[in-house]
């Protein structure tokens, strides 16, 4: 292969980086892998940038490589959030794959140019990234033996806490944080609205919302609810305790009421008990209704 139709090596590993963090997007069974985090903040945080940065400047002396290492990370700060506003414009919006797919496209295209660009220079102008000198020389540094001992466990320390960096590193990034503990309870009108709240009822006339109940508290747990009209009557038939949630699962069921008493400006209490703790509720809704004869 000329030297015209090269890839360089830290071209192919942007490329490479984003097909897999693509894959273990896309395939479900590599989707709920750590690996797709790890892949994924590279994908946001380093690489458009990384790859405009190569397109712009190509030459070997255009930028040191700390300074091409911070513009790369602050590029694709700038960079990323502006392919988000452009996808809130299109039909698409912003949602996963969209923004995957803009985010590779817009890499990839940036390393074509690069590599154009760079094979347009002189080979002495080329920007290349050692890979393989730097693997070697840090092996030389890590197993020639030194002048001392004291040197030697130096080193071994230095080693240790980098690796140690990398591992907590790595745990906080893929494991997922407790966020605040809460329980989501809401009424709905019976057209799945909210509004269409049955609010003025004739004497015997049932009224009928939608009760949704979504669990946030990082655990298994069991709800009842109950509705009460003015602190004191009970207003349905329908079994509505032992309700057993996972985390993030959502209960929703149209409750059929009907008041036992006329009355204006009545006070219809939903009332939510969490853990079969029946003494004091958890969440609690209401409604101001009317029952009159017409």
């Amino acid at each position: 292969m000329s030297h015209r139709n090269k890839i360089p090596t830290d071209i192919q590993v942007v490329i490479a980086l984003v097909l897999l963090t693509c894959i273990f997007i896309t395939i479900p069974t590599l989707s709920n892998t750590p690996i797709r985090t790890a892949l994924g903040l590279p994908m946001v945080l380093f690489l458009p940038g990384y790859a405009l940065i190569a397109a712009l400047f190509p030459a070997r002396d255009d930028l040191d490589g700390i300074e091409r290492l911070a513009l790369s990370f602050g590029l694709s700060i700038a960079v990323v959030p502006l392919i988000g506003l452009a996808l809130n414009y299109t039909p698409w919006g912003i949602r996963l794959f969209p923004i995957l797919i803009s985010l590779s496209a817009f890499t990839i295209i940036m390393c074509t140019i690069a590599v154009f660009r760079r094979n347009s220079l002189p080979e002495d102008d080329e920007l290349s990234v050692p890979f393989y000198s730097m693997y070697i020389s840090a092996k030389e540094e890590i197993t020639k033996k030194p002048e001392n001992k004291l040197d030697r466990v130096l080193t071994i320390l230095l080693v240790i806490s980098i690796l140690a960096s990398i591992v907590t590193l790595a745990y906080v990034v893929v494991t997922p944080k407790e966020g605040e503990k809460f329980t989501e309870f809401y009424i709905l009108g019976p057209e799945g609205m909210a509004d269409g709240y049955p609010t003025g009822l004739q004497p015997g006339q049932s009224g009928s919302v939608i009760i949704g109940v979504v669990n946030h508290e990082y655990a298994d747990t069991e709800y009842s609810i109950e509705l009460l009209l003015e602190n004191n009557s009970q207003l349905i038939d329908q079994d509505l305790h032992h309700i057993n949630l996972q985390h993030n699962q959502t209960w929703e069921k149209e409750v059929t009421f009907t008041p036992a008493s006329i009355g204006e400006d009545m006070k219809l209490q939903f009332l939510l008990y969490k853990d079969n703790n029946m003494t004091e509720s958890y969440r609690d809704l209401h409604l101001w209704i009317d029952v009159r004869e017409i």
